[in-house]
């Protein structure tokens, strides 16, 4: 007899039909057990999800603690400076004069709960786990900033050695507050979602374990070193200095610093309200510049990077699985280009798009390695290059239409021959490659690393020209670089919140076989004022204006002359990924597209106007 009811012995006809009933239990049996695999992935997303709650509140319970010692030493020094007056005037001890008690020290922050390699921005980007003040893919379409799918536990990021845990300034910003993105009808008073931790034993591209010192805790607000900075006191102060002292004067704003104003409390002719988005216009310089929204570009996920072709005419996107092209002028979706070989029930992030300049082809860069060129026209992948080790962060497509530069977090740059499928070159650093471009004339490239600094290349020989660092240089990761039109200027954006502007100093030609002096380009301009770090910059094809695009959902027009920020626009309810402006631009203006972690791409137009209009 069989176990199974309605099993047939060996002995009993037919054989087929026994074979048929052995195949459906084992058909039940595989069911069950993805089943249990199933249930098994949900209570492990419980868990960890579970974790990072047990990870918020160690860090809230953490900064009350701060918040309290601080204030206790703070009154602990104006008690101590009573007393010192008293004593001074022959006052008696007393109630209003205690003896000096001692302050505690503050501790350290409380270790991290699971992976230390676990903080990324661009992981944060791409995932959706709760903390301060960034960015998400959808889980929960029907919230008003949606938060992405669990990014394959967030986006894969530079393998290693294990790193140490992060310093102060890449702990999740639990405390770091931005004004809530605007939507209709004003500007609610909500805190924004945040960044999340990549998945275990990742270590994402915007949480390197710093080597060198630890850059400053980003929920800290450092004052501006600037002419309103309180005088010091001397030794002996009079009774005016010991006034002053008591009650210095408040520090006087940056005036780039356009995050830190509120737009209800401006007069109108300071800013510019609409629906969704407004505009605050810098008050310390002539306004000659203004901005107007022309497409809103709804995605299911986080869109990681917008990219003009080099016509004008069509704008690309690139989220999750996918990347799109839309019409400029109607804002209309031409195509969707997705690889229906992948497996569509993961996650698979497009973090580069880059259009070839005939505007035939367009190259994906992905997390899954691989560069896929694609026939536009014919919709389908006309070369795939692979070598890279790690999730490629950054794609650009030189003017020759042949040569792709690609930044990989497996540390190596890229360049590869189109025509031939071939890669020409590896060029190889010390720490991950964030984003990579190649210059104009198509001589040069540069690339921006986790490691602070900024490289240039000769693209033919491959030789090391410049290292853009040292004491002007940037204080923490370079996410975003981009060449002036004459090749002579680089700006980058870091994680420092800056942008700066390099003077590059290679302009001679390099012989073959000649290896040419390394050299240090000179930073002739530091663009403060964005409140988070900086995620993308770029220039206007008349290198009349900077553009950058910041966690703190903000992208601000610069002044490349002078530094000054132009404008800030807020035109997203979360992180500014990607900006890029239209390669076409008229006498008075053009158009610039931007990528945000609310799921939407949008396009618009820039324009000069009159300075004496109020």
């Amino acid at each position: 007899m069989s176990m199974y009811p309605g099993h047939r012995g060996m002995g009993g006809p037919p054989v087929n039909g026994g074979a048929t009933r052995l195949n459906e239990l084992l058909d039940q049996i595989r069911a069950e057990f993805e089943s249990h695999v199933r249930q098994t992935e949900t209570y492990e997303h419980q868990i960890q999800a579970q974790v990072q709650e047990m990870q918020m509140i160690r860090e809230k319970v953490y900064s009350m603690e701060q918040a309290q010692l601080s204030l206790k030493q703070k009154y602990e020094e104006e008690l101590n400076l009573l007393r010192r007056q008293l004593e001074g005037r022959g006052g008696p001890p007393g109630p209003m004069n205690p003896p000096p008690q001692h302050v505690v020290a503050p501790q350290p922050p409380p270790p991290q709960i699971g992976n230390p390699g676990n903080n990324s921005i661009i992981g944060a980007i791409v995932s959706g786990q709760p903390t301060q003040g960034g960015l998400a893919p959808p889980h929960h379409p029907q919230q008003q900033e949606q938060q992405p799918p669990h990014m394959p536990p967030a986006p894969h990021g530079l393998q290693g050695p294990p790193p140490p845990p992060p310093p102060p300034s890449q702990q999740p910003p639990f405390q770091q507050q931005y004004p809530q993105g605007p939507v209709a009808g004003g500007f609610p008073p909500q805190p924004p979602h945040s960044t999340a931790s990549p998945g275990p034993n990742k270590r994402a591209i915007g949480r390197p374990p710093a080597a060198g010192p630890a850059t400053p805790q980003i929920n800290t607000p450092v004052p501006y070193s600037g002419p309103g900075q309180s005088p010091q006191v001397p030794t002996h102060p009079t009774p005016d200095h010991t006034r002053m002292a008591q009650h210095p004067p408040p520090p006087q704003p940056h005036p780039n610093a356009l995050g830190d104003l509120d737009p209800e409390r401006l007069p109108s002719h300071i800013k510019k309200v609409k629906d969704d988005w407004w505009v605050i216009y810098n008050q310390s310089v002539p306004r000659v510049l203004d901005v107007d929204l022309v497409h809103t570009l709804q995605h299911e996920s986080v869109v990681c990077c917008v990219r003009f072709s080099h016509d004008g005419k069509y704008v690309a996107t690139g989220c999750n699985r996918s990347a799109q092209i839309y019409d400029v002028a109607t804002g209309e979706k031409i195509c969707v280009l997705q690889d229906d070989s992948i497996d569509l029930s993961g996650d698979l992030y497009i973090r580069s798009v880059c259009f070839s300049p005939d505007g035939k082809y367009l190259a994906t860069g992905a997390e899954d390695k691989l560069i896929r060129v694609w026939d536009i026209q014919a919709r389908h992948i006309r070369t795939t290059f692979s070598g890279h080790d790690q999730d490629i962060y950054s794609l650009d497509f030189a003017r020759d239409g042949r040569t792709i530069v690609s930044g990989s977090g497996d540390r190596t740059v890229r360049i590869w021959d189109l025509e031939t499928g071939a890669c020409n070159l590896t060029l190889t650093i010390e720490d991950g490659v964030t984003t990579v471009a190649i210059s104009p004339d198509t001589k040069l490239v540069a690339a921006g690393s986790l490691d602070k600094s900024v490289r240039v290349w000769d693209v033919k020989m491959g030789y090391l020209l410049e290292r853009l660092e040292g004491p002007d240089g940037h204080k923490d990761s370079v996410y975003s670089v981009a060449f002036s039109p004459n090749a002579r200027e680089l700006v980058s954006g870091s994680l420092d919140k800056t942008i700066k502007m390099w003077e590059l100093t290679t302009t001679r030609q390099i012989g073959h076989g000649q290896q040419p002096p390394l050299k240090g380009g000179r930073c002739i301009k530091t663009f403060e004022g964005h409140r988070d770090f900086v995620l993308s910059v770029a220039l206007t094809p008349d290198a009349e204006w900077v553009l950058s695009g910041s966690k703190d959902r903000g992208v601000q027009f610069w002044d490349p002359r002078t530094g000054h920020t132009q404008l800030m626009l807020q035109g997203h309810k979360n992180s500014v990924i990607s900006v890029a402006p239209s390669p076409v631009a008229g006498p008075v203006g053009g158009f610039f597209a931007t990528g945000s972690g609310d799921m939407r791409a949008r396009i618009w137009s820039y324009q000069r106007v009159d300075s004496r209009r109020p």
